[in-house]
């Protein structure tokens, strides 16, 4: 689905957030799977590991804790900085200007920031590649959530909502992961969910057995920019219209 199937639905949206890995750029771009690597890597030379093993370990905190970084500093008191340091020096050659993607988010009415569980650093240097920085009014990363109160916490965005005076019911949020939605479900959002299940990630997967949405998921498109183009178009016309009916009406008189 390229487009939403009511575009309207989205005339009550003042605030638009979106989750950076997979969502502002394809999942095509394959930047987790390098993310994902040097995460085991450095598990692997913290602990003295086979990278296997270091990797096991990985997933476990991941599906444990919400993200490996909250395992890694409960469990084992890790350097935050240090760990994202190493886990976000990647190559970006992958990640392609996307001028569709910010003429679609420019004509979106509204705020738009950037949630995530990355690194300001890293969202700044993707967001960056892309050409959409300037598009952003803020960037909320992992270190505004003291690392380990990480998306799909309702703690996470608590502090996000609090941080930017959102209110979630002129809300809507994109992620590419559905439980990272199940909070902003519940605090009254608008949810979108961005579907990568062309990868071989397991929570990407679990979208292709589908044969309806989820309750906390309202919409689903699998290419942002013309999802969000749909929404600009429609909102415009709904403007237009709007006006229009506004206008006096020409007075005629026979004499």
């Amino acid at each position: 689905m390229t487009g939403p199937r009511d575009a309207r639905s989205f005339a009550h949206v003042e605030t638009w957030v979106f989750d950076l890995d997979n969502t502002l750029y394809p999942a095509d771009c394959n930047l987790f799977a390098q993310i994902d690597r040097r995460m085991g890597e450095f598990i692997a030379n913290a602990f003295d590991l086979p990278l296997d093993e270091a990797q096991k370990l990985r997933q476990s905190y991941y599906v444990e804790h919400g993200t490996t970084l909250a395992g890694l500093m409960r469990l084992h008191d890790v350097c935050p900085n240090s760990f994202l340091d190493y886990v976000h020096d990647i190559d970006l050659d992958a990640v392609r200007p996307a001028p569709a993607l910010g003429a679609a988010i420019d004509a979106l009415p509204g705020r738009k920031l950037v949630f995530t569980n990355g690194s300001r650093k890293h969202a700044e240097a993707v967001a960056g590649r892309l050409g959409l920085l300037d598009r952003f009014e803020d960037i909320f990363d992992i270190h505004a959530l003291d690392y380990i109160y990480p998306k799909p916490s309702r703690e996470a965005y608590d502090r996000f909502i609090a941080a930017h005076g959102v209110a979630p019911a002129s809300a809507a949020m994109f992620d590419d992961l559905a439980h990272n939605l199940e909070a902003a479900h519940a605090l009254g959002m608008t949810t979108v969910l961005v579907d990568c299940r062309t990868t071989q990630r397991p929570e990407h997967q679990a979208s292709a057995d589908w044969t309806e949405l989820p309750a906390h998921i309202h919409h689903r498109t699998e290419a942002l920019a013309p999802f969000l183009a749909a929404i600009g178009a429609a909102l415009a016309a709904e403007t237009n219209d709007a006006a229009t009916a506004r206008q006096p009406q020409a007075q005629f008189c026979l004499t």
